[in-house]
């Protein structure tokens, strides 16, 4: 008994996970309250737009970024003792991003119309939010290569305290602005607490990060390696949301406003506790499996991530589903309990990318371009395609019964893709 107790004291995944798990809660409660006001002031057409514009505003971000946060990882981590292999990576990362990020904003800026009529159609106007975007895109993207470096080596708990405090101010600045000014302020809050994130990572951070200011050293090949990270990157973060939005404004058409606020709300619910395990696969996952050399290793890693988290996991969906009444009310309304049908589908659903997203993240970890394309690619294809027949047949609740059969489908890609590693003899990888 006493060697099993010193066995996960000694853990890091569950050492990692349990501070992780503070972060997470803090970003959780803020994001519950933020919910309750949103809800409460705006009712589900609101949260439905709201919707829409953070799906938009992550394309638009990841691209500002140009995909690259996890390769910065990936680099920084393997060039901790190489300072001028870590600079030139840093500085042609840097260039690259400050590119995109003028290109990016200036369109934003100077063509809201556009923005406009994409991301929440005709009959809605609200071309100053995307000149607002655009104003704060710049802060976002530092404040994402800051991040990078602060996770590529590995400073779990610094980066885990600036999202606690990121959450909180972000919290006061929500409640504020829906409050003073309701749709509009919630847009302006979803676009200015990135850029609050920035001030706070350099003034809790400032002396690490003073270490990576960039230089003039840009190299080549960087910008070659770099760039597959960026495109699977970009894939994810600009197709998925697309595909959401185009989900929602079916949902609107064929069904109506609230139901897409419905299904709009079960998505936020979900978002709050993936946020853990997507924290959690981001600052220990991605650079453990960036070093595993041998299949056997990587066997292992994945194999004490699914004992150690996926039971915590399956446990909390049976308390969600069981408590799912309690929980719109607490967390929204009695206008909200049409959405207790979704429930069932979404938590399977998620179960099952969880246990995919374990095994994908060697996808990112290992830079396998094109078995990571063609899998997204293959996956988005199947959520579109599936959620408009099922919503079509089933109603709104066809949305999240898709996202389950999606995922089945995504986590049978892995497996395949991955079975010598997971199954055969240990190798070179």
């Amino acid at each position: 008994m006493g060697s099993y107790f010193d066995k996960i004291k000694n853990n890091v995944l569950l050492k990692v996970s349990s501070f992780n798990a503070i972060g997470i809660m803090v970003k959780m409660l803020t994001s519950i309250v933020s919910l309750k006001v949103v809800a409460l002031i705006l009712g589900p057409e609101g949260l439905a737009l709201m919707g829409n514009l953070r799906n938009v505003l992550t394309s638009i971000q990841s691209v500002g970024t140009l995909g690259l946060y996890n390769g910065i990882v990936k680099y920084v981590a393997d060039f901790k003792k190489d300072k001028e292999e870590l600079k030139a990576v840093l500085s042609t990362s840097y260039l690259l991003c400050f590119i995109v990020t003028i290109g990016l904003s200036c369109w934003l800026y100077l063509d809201p119309n556009f923005w406009n009529n994409l991301v929440f159609g005709s009959n809605y106007q609200y071309d100053f939010v995307f000149k607002g975007i655009a104003i704060a895109l710049p802060f976002y993207t530092v404040n994402m290569l800051c991040l990078a470096i602060i996770n590529g080596n590995s400073k779990y708990k610094i980066y885990i305290i600036l999202n606690i405090v990121s959450s909180i101010v972000g919290l006061l600045i929500t409640i504020f602005m829906v409050w003073k000014y309701e749709l509009e302020g919630a847009f302006f809050a979803i676009i200015i607490n990135p850029a609050i994130a920035l001030i706070i990572t350099v003034l809790l951070n400032r002396k690490e990060l003073v270490k990576f200011i960039p230089t003039n050293k840009i190299a080549t090949k960087y910008i070659l390696k770099l760039s597959s990270y960026a495109i699977m990157t970009l894939i994810s973060t600009t197709a998925l949301p697309a595909i959401l939005i185009r989900i929602r404004n079916y949902i609107i058409a064929t069904e109506g406003a609230k139901e897409a606020g419905y299904w709009e709300a079960i998505q936020n619910i979900s978002g709050q506790y993936m946020l853990f395990i997507t924290t959690l696969l981001t600052i220990y996952l991605l650079p453990k499996l960036a070093e595993i050399k041998k299949s056997h290793d990587f066997k292992v890693e994945i194999v004490n991530f699914y004992k150690t988290i996926l039971p915590i996991f399956a446990v909390g969906f049976v308390c969600i589903y069981f408590l799912r009444n309690i929980i719109i009310k607490i967390l929204f309304s009695d206008e909200f309990m049409a959405m207790e049908s979704l429930f069932l589908w979404q938590m399977l659903g998620d179960f099952f990318k969880i246990a995919s997203l374990v095994i994908a993240y060697q996808l990112l970890a290992k830079r396998m371009f094109w078995y990571y394309v063609i899998t997204e690619i293959l996956s988005f294809t199947v959520l579109y395609l599936v959620s408009i027949y099922m919503i079509h047949k089933y109603g709104f609740i066809g949305a999240s019964i898709a996202h389950f059969c999606n995922y089945v489908f995504y986590f049978s890609l892995m497996v395949i893709i991955f079975r010598k590693s997971l199954f055969g003899p240990n190798r070179s990888i």
